[in-house]
């Protein structure tokens, strides 16, 4: 089989580099595999290893430094007949740390070669993920405070079903990328090398001392049988074919004439277990039950067990190209929480616009024609206010029409959860 190596675009490092060696191995690796250059997709990040895609006559992405095995991951999950080699700097690993555990965790298909020349070479000798402490580098004594990762100790640990130590210089390096590439799930190689544009200016590194260091390390043989387990790819595939099939969206078609003509917006100012955002769903699908464009923008705590929780609805006869709301048409008051949340707001209602509140809620000044509705006194429990003030709503014909109300919930829930809501909506209307 004849090199992939693009003849237009011969590799070109510092004399001296380890990495052009790498790439001679990768190539003959993919020859000695009787790999194509369409069943193969080189990924790689920033730095002198982000130099690889441009290299070989393959598919190709070039991403952001450290991400590089995010964007593998997902050309493997959608194209599972290609070979995907990630190429990545130490500087790299070190900055996307998590998404190496994540790919090793993961197991999917996918081969990481790791250029390991303890630096960051390409924007001034800094100090990397694995740079020994006694290094001297750009970045100062900053690498003395830290302490190197083991790579291939870092992957079995969390996961790895092969890992493999290696050097730049051993002569059966094609072999070893090879067997890594033909192994069935996620394969690293910690390949170690030189940096002379900028690691060996100040520090003593050669293939022998590469060598004698490795020799030192606890063995990494490549399969790790007590992380051996099926290919991701694979198992997530057989697992999904399994599972009930999603059903399709719901389909609303128009049914009514809206109430209003034009564009309406409303405010739900409620708190948490009011069930205030499924409130503004079900407001929405009212809308579309009369033709309506309709918009939900909701807000509520990172607490969401605790807090404010309101939602922003709008209803319009146009398309909706902005949903915020400045100055509502309608506001439903059910909570001080809520209301406090937005009390800037009440200052600039218009006169026309109207507020719904419940007696335990007391509004700020504002010019909006103001009711009121005990929906305690009528034995509605707190979580059920939000759905009653839609009925509230609803049964003055203003923005939506009670039909409305009646084809949302009948879109929105099933069963018993059906029968309750048209209970509690009838309740409301009837007083």
């Amino acid at each position: 089989m004849d090199s992939l190596l693009n003849k237009n675009r011969p590799p070109v490092f510092c004399p001296g580099c380890s990495h052009e060696r790498v790439t001679q191995a990768l190539d003959k690796a993919f020859q000695l595999l009787e790999l194509p250059g369409d069943r193969i997709a080189i990924v790689s990040d920033i730095g002198c290893s982000g130099l690889f895609d441009t290299f070989f006559e393959t598919h190709a992405l070039h991403g952001l430094h450290g991400r590089a095995l995010t964007y593998a991951a997902g050309i493997k999950l959608s194209r599972p007949e290609l070979n995907v080699v990630v190429t990545m700097g130490d500087g790299g690993q070190g900055i996307g740390g998590a998404h190496l555990l994540a790919a090793c965790r993961r197991n999917l298909n996918l081969t990481l070669l790791v250029l390991n020349n303890f630096n960051f070479g390409m924007t001034g000798g800094q100090f990397s993920a694995t740079t020994p402490p006694d290094a001297r580098l750009g970045s100062g004594f900053l690498n003395r405070l830290e302490k190197p990762l083991d790579i291939g100790r870092l992957a079995v640990s969390a996961g790895a079903a092969y890992a493999r130590r290696c050097s730049s210089y051993q002569k059966d390096l094609p072999q070893e990328i090879a067997r890594a590439i033909g192994y069935e799930g996620f394969a690293v190689l910690d390949i170690w090398g030189i940096c002379p544009g900028r690691y060996t200016r100040s520090n003593t590194l050669t293939p022998r001392v590469i060598e004698e260091a490795m020799a030192r390390l606890p063995a990494a043989a490549g399969e790790v049988p007590e992380n051996r387990r099926e290919e991701y790819g694979a198992h997530y595939r057989e697992t999904a074919s399994a599972l009930k099939a999603a059903a399709p969206p719901v389909v609303v078609e128009k049914q009514f004439d809206p109430p209003l003509p034009g564009r309406h917006t409303v405010l739900l100012l409620g708190n948490a277990g009011q069930r205030i955002l499924t409130a503004g769903e079900i407001l929405c699908l009212a809308g579309l039950t009369a033709g309506l464009h309709a918009s939900q923008k909701n807000e509520y705590n990172i607490t969401v067990l605790r807090g404010p929780s309101i939602s922003e609805l709008i209803l319009s006869e146009e398309p909706i190209e902005y949903a915020g709301i400045e100055r509502p048409d309608v506001i439903l008051a059910l909570s001080q929480e809520g209301v406090d949340r937005r009390r800037p707001l009440f200052a600039g209602l218009r006169s026309t616009a109207r507020v719904l509140q419940v007696p335990e809620v007391t509004l700020p000044p504002a010019r909006a024609e103001v009711s009121s509705i005990d929906l305690r006194s009528l034995g509605i429990k707190p979580q059920d206010w939000a759905l009653a003030a839609l009925a509230a709503l609803a049964k003055t014909n203003w923005v939506i029409s009670m039909d409305m109300l009646r084809a949302a919930l009948t879109t929105r829930f099933r069963d018993d959860v059906l029968a309750s809501a048209v209970q509690l909506v009838e309740k409301v209307y009837k007083n």
